[in-house]
């Protein structure tokens, strides 16, 4: 006789025929055929080596074995459903934490989120901010939201949520202000432009989008963040370039001008969470994002030239 566990549909089948006395019955509740459940009470009895019903009637009757057997199915598969409410219960009572930058976190997300938690008052969301060091392959973190160019890491499932479009921002504080408001794009040839150490691409970027000659840019004072960045442009200190949603609010309150648009880049925003950790709430933060990003943007635009 074997000592290995028998086939676990064989204890669903005869668990649910012992509790309910009846094989239609437990064909009912598992979702199966009669004669399905029928076959795994066979399976049972030629794994343990006894009979655990005897005919009584037109309906069954547990022998010695089977009421044995009844009494310690019924025990572990309820302990077992115990357990896994309580783990499924767990799992939606746990915070959903999502990382993004700093800069998009400060810029566009905390605005936001009043109305995401009005819109979603069941997520319960934690937000981590940090810098290119944010990885939800790690424990501690369930979802990055992130700008990043195609192709996608194929452990990663990836919603895709708005095409990137980044432009050159200034403050009505700035000393060239004035000058520059009107002017077209290529009298940034003459500004020394504030630019971020993080990515160093993006005038480059936007001056070969807007057909300029990215070697004839010249480089004023340089941030390690884009939010650093950010913060000097809003202070007067000079031209900046960034994505739209980062400069929204700016753009909105007067406190930055785009006067020559924004272009769109290769880049898109997206969620990212692994393969492994398929959640719901992903999928239901990422219809919100989406929708939240496809709202008129009612920015002040000087001159789109």
């Amino acid at each position: 006789m074997s000592h290995d566990l028998p086939p676990l549909n064989a204890l669903r089948a005869f668990e649910a025929t012992a509790r309910l006395n009846s094989v239609s019955q437990a064909a009912g509740q598992l979702h199966v055929t009669h004669g399905a459940v029928s076959r795994q009470l066979k399976v049972l009895e030629e794994h343990l080596g006894v009979s655990l019903f005897v005919k009584e009637g037109r309906g069954l009757k547990l022998t010695d074995a089977g009421i044995r057997l009844r009494d310690a199915s019924a025990e572990a598969f309820e302990r077992l459903r115990t357990v896994c409410a309580e783990l499924t219960q767990s799992s939606a009572d746990a915070p959903f934490v999502l990382g993004c930058s700093g800069s998009l976190l400060a810029r566009w997300f905390i605005p936001r989120l009043g109305r995401l938690n009005s819109d979603l008052p069941d997520l319960r969301l934690h937000l981590s901010a940090g810098e290119g060091d944010l990885d939800p392959r790690r424990p501690g973190l369930d979802a990055l939201l992130v700008f990043a160019e195609p192709p996608w890491p194929a452990d990663m499932q990836v919603y895709e949520l708005a095409s990137e479009r980044i432009g050159p921002v200034m403050s009505p504080l700035f000393a060239g202000y004035e000058r520059l408001r009107e002017a077209p794009a290529t009298a940034l040839l003459d500004e020394p432009l504030l630019h971020t150490t993080s990515r160093p691409q993006a005038w480059p970027s936007w001056a070969q989008q807007n057909g300029i000659d990215a070697r004839a840019l010249k480089s004023g004072q340089g941030f390690e963040h884009l939010y650093y960045l950010l913060e000097a442009a809003v202070a007067g200190l000079g031209v900046a370039i960034a994505p739209e949603p980062l400069v929204a609010e700016d753009l909105k309150a007067g406190r930055l001008v785009a006067p020559w648009g924004f272009s769109e880049t290769p880049a898109q925003l997206a969620l990212w969470l692994p393969k492994r950790a398929a959640d719901g709430r992903a999928r239901q933060l990422a219809q919100w994002l989406k929708n939240e990003l496809r709202q008129p943007d009612h920015s002040p635009r000087l001159n789109s030239r």
